[in-house]
């Protein structure tokens, strides 16, 4: 990548008083936590095999016929993506570059990379839920479930690409489903703590508009573009001292026209990773 575009980052950066990361699926992606490919057909041949599967992504809207057959597939799923993936390097050279920092995390991301890489759990607000957490299908009370122990039964013991119907999680209060805290409609649960970190976000804006503030973008397409990319552009075009740094493989044209000191990268994430670190 252009040596010059580098020592401009990497000197923004410096220059900083405040940085608003914004982080979507790419970032993970490059973190090796793809969902397709070999990484699809190693885990996943029998459900590939059965129901003719195509990548994970797309898996998790399958029609299943049964809760038993839907869980097996989640299951191992949750398992690949929230606990067993390691930290990837990608977001621990994002850490580095921040870690002295006034920052703040926004990302669209389920698999908790971020706080499994050391990055500040009081400074990340997750959007669209946790992988690792069930909620109830109501949802009927605000409170979150930790699911690795049944996520790890599930996987053990499922045949046949079914669990055991004892294994179904259903809710202590009202008797229905447990499912994924993962925003796929309005029964998405925004408990207190989601709220909080909401107001964490907000207030970050607010007390950093008249300083130095970055913004840092990383693999962020067009799936759900009204969560950061579009209020990114909005901020560095009201914010007389902010600036936008988007670096993604592809799709990085403004929806707005921003101002000349934006940096719109499109360049391999781990790439501009690895080149920061030499210039």
């Amino acid at each position: 990548m252009d040596k010059n575009k580098l020592i401009h980052c990497k000197k923004l950066i410096e220059e900083a008083d405040s940085i608003l990361i914004g982080a979507g699926s790419g970032l993970s992606t490059a973190a090796g936590l793809k969902y397709s490919g070999s990484r699809f057909t190693d885990n996943f041949l029998d459900f590939i095999e059965k129901y003719k599967l195509t990548d994970m992504y797309t898996s998790a809207f399958y029609p299943f016929d049964s809760e038993e057959e839907r869980w097996a597939y989640f299951s191992r799923h949750i398992k690949l993506n929230r606990f067993d993936a390691k930290p990837g390097k990608v977001y621990l050279d994002l850490l580095e570059i921040v870690k002295n920092k006034n920052y703040f995390v926004i990302t669209t991301n389920v698999d908790g990379q971020f706080e499994k890489s050391g990055f500040d759990k009081e400074r990340i607000f997750a959007t669209q839920g946790d992988y690792g957490l069930l909620q109830c299908q109501e949802p009927c009370h605000d409170k979150l479930y930790d699911n690795s122990e049944i996520v790890f039964k599930m996987v053990r013991d499922q045949k046949n690409c079914k669990i055991p119907s004892e294994l179904i999680p259903y809710c202590p209060v009202c008797g229905k489903l447990l499912v994924p805290h993962l925003r796929k409609d309005s029964s998405f649960l925004e408990n207190e703590e989601w709220v909080q970190n909401s107001k964490k976000y907000s207030d970050f804006i607010n007390e950093n508009r008249e300083k130095r503030l970055l913004l840092l973008e990383f693999g962020i397409g067009f799936n759900t573009p009204g969560i950061i990319r579009i209020p990114f552009e909005k901020f560095v075009t009201s914010l007389p001292n902010s600036t936008l740094i988007r670096v993604n493989l592809d799709n990085v044209e403004p929806i707005i026209n921003l101002p000349e000191s934006c940096l719109l990268l499109k360049e391999n994430i781990s790439d501009f990773m690895e080149g920061l670190k030499l210039v």
